[in-house]
């Protein structure tokens, strides 16, 4: 293990910059329309609030019928200022496809590219990954990460080692339950970790009772899966109408009201939710724009829906 540098909070103090500080969030507006960047600590580089997940939603194979629509999403990411896109080989054909579709609608330098190892082994890790890099044609890889904390202890090392090479730019832990939360947390604390990717939802709010104000004490940055919790959230909501009061908030829909509770905690750094339509595509772009809720106005969105 490496020297643990400063954490973002201790660093802070250090340099006499207080307590509110720290907690406001990052967040500057690239140009009219695009949406709200946010920092990432250990750099300082910026990305868009809005990113896109790929599980199940890339993995289409080589069908041209299946792949065009997309392109129209990855448009759609890149015109609303968004950037980051997560891809793993555990999701099938999903980073082919996007290391085919990226490159076909030259969009390549606009994107941070995220992947994943996931097996166990040194050397199965290195070929793996160099798999990810080869399908994705991101040569370096802006990030990657250890699914799933799969043999992390031994990944970590290799990893360490890429990042000093310049094969990789971030290194990062991901999981998806909330068991697995304590764990993430314990890494965060002892390793030199770029990011971190968690569940976290409005109707699962785990990560918030630790885990997430870790990541912002030890300057890590927080990336976001499962923001609708496999699709529960809409089915709570269906057939019901937003709240009057969420238009001050610049909310125009259901998806917008789920990502901006995620997006209005300052120690979030990018949502990344999937989707194979561009009016999806749109939708979520409009979560990081506009006016975020503030601790009590997020409160009252948790009320509202529970009482639904």
């Amino acid at each position: 293990m490496k020297n643990k540098p400063l954490s973002r909070r201790k660093a802070l103090k250090q340099i006499g910059i207080g307590a509110a500080a720290l907690a406001l969030p990052k967040l500057t507006f690239s140009a009219t329309n695009k949406i709200m960047k946010r920092a990432i600590p250990s750099s300082g580089e910026q990305i868009g609030v809005v990113g896109l997940g790929t599980w199940q939603t890339f993995d289409i194979g080589s069908s041209e019928v299946k792949r065009a629509p997309l392109k129209a999403v990855l448009r759609a990411l890149v015109a609303g200022g968004g950037n980051v896109i997560d891809s793993s080989p555990m999701y099938g054909s999903s980073e082919s496809v996007v290391g085919d579709l990226t490159t076909e609608v030259g969009l390549k330098d606009e994107l941070f590219y995220a992947t994943k190892v996931w097996t166990g082994g040194k050397q199965s890790g290195i070929d793996q990954m160099k798999t990810s890099m080869r399908r994705m044609q991101a040569n370096p890889m802006d990030l990657m990460q250890i699914h799933n904390l799969q043999d992390w202890k031994t990944h970590i090392k290799t990893l360490y080692n890429w990042k000093e090479q310049g094969l990789i730019r971030y290194i990062g832990i991901t999981h998806y339950q909330d068991g697995a939360h304590n764990g993430l947390e314990r890494i965060i604390k002892a390793e030199n970790i770029d990011f971190v990717q968690v569940n976290y939802s409005m109707n699962n709010r785990n990560a918030e009772k630790s885990l997430l104000p870790t990541a912002q004490d030890e300057g890590v940055a927080v990336m976001i899966n499962r923001p609708y919790t496999g699709g529960s959230l809409f089915r709570k909501v269906q057939g019901k109408e937003l709240p009057a009061w969420a238009s001050a908030y610049d909310i125009k829909s259901w998806g917008q009201f789920f990502l901006k509770y995620l997006i209005s905690n300052p120690a979030v750094t990018c949502v990344i939710p999937g989707t194979s339509k561009e009016k999806h595509m749109k939708d979520n772009i409009g979560a990081g724009l506009g006016i975020l809720p503030d601790t009590q106005v997020r409160s009252r969105m948790v009320s509202y829906l529970r009482d639904l």
